[in-house]
């Protein structure tokens, strides 16, 4: 009687385990699939749909091969003069 209930539950792990895997390799490229092209939403709602009032104006204004520049820098430098010109370099073994 013990070893029958013991059988049967153990057949009954067995199933469940290998008709989830059979379902699984059945069921994952569509699940992959679903949660790719979720993201791919997502990233185009936060990315590509947003745009700021402003850079719409800016973009309407551009003409074709026209150069713009956002932000010009500080006349205030910030560097020294009597330094001199600093130099980028990588050593060589």
């Amino acid at each position: 009687m013990f070893i029958m209930g013991l059988l049967r539950t153990i057949l009954i792990i067995l199933l469940v385990y290998f008709g989830f895997k059979i379902l699984a390799r059945l069921f994952a490229p569509l699940l992959v699939k679903f949660v790719a092209k979720k993201a791919e939403q997502k990233f185009g709602e936060q990315f590509g749909g947003f745009q700021n009032p402003n850079q719409q104006r800016q973009a309407q204004k551009q003409k074709e091969g026209e150069t713009v520049i956002d932000k010009m820098p500080n006349k205030n430098g910030s560097s020294n003069p009597k330094v001199g010109e600093y130099i980028d370099y990588e050593e060589i073994d």
